[in-house]
């Protein structure tokens, strides 16, 4: 069976190209979120194999959702998408409890190797 995985960050055009690489790697997407908040809602409501998640998003940022993710499920495997190169968010993100980093721009091959080693 196809592993689950929830898209999230604010930009459309953003989730469209995560979904579109990862259906071509197999996996399912089972939801999209455009924020923390939702991130949250949707990870609890649909339990997820995997979750990307953007650092700066509206109302709640990645790394707050990261957290309150860990709380619901301390092994939810979450991997950071953000553009921001910023070695304090990547600290911040991994020590949060994400499990890798994936910068943008996407190349398809890392974010596939990304969920393929947390499998």
């Amino acid at each position: 069976m196809a592993k689950t995985v929830l898209i999230v960050d604010d930009a459309a055009f953003m989730r469209m190209m995560l979904k579109d690489i990862l259906t071509k790697g197999n996996y399912e997407i089972v939801g999209e979120a455009s924020n923390g908040q939702e991130a949250v809602e949707k990870y609890q409501e649909l339990k997820p194999d995997f979750v990307t998640m953007d650092i700066t998003m509206p109302i709640k940022d990645g790394i707050q959702a990261i957290k309150e993710i860990k709380k619901i499920d301390p092994n939810a495997k979450i991997i950071v998408c953000s553009a921001m190169g910023q070695q304090a968010m990547v600290i911040e993100s991994i020590q949060a409890g994400a499990k890798d980093f994936i910068v943008k721009p996407f190349q398809a091959n890392r974010v596939i190797e990304a969920l393929q080693k947390l499998e």
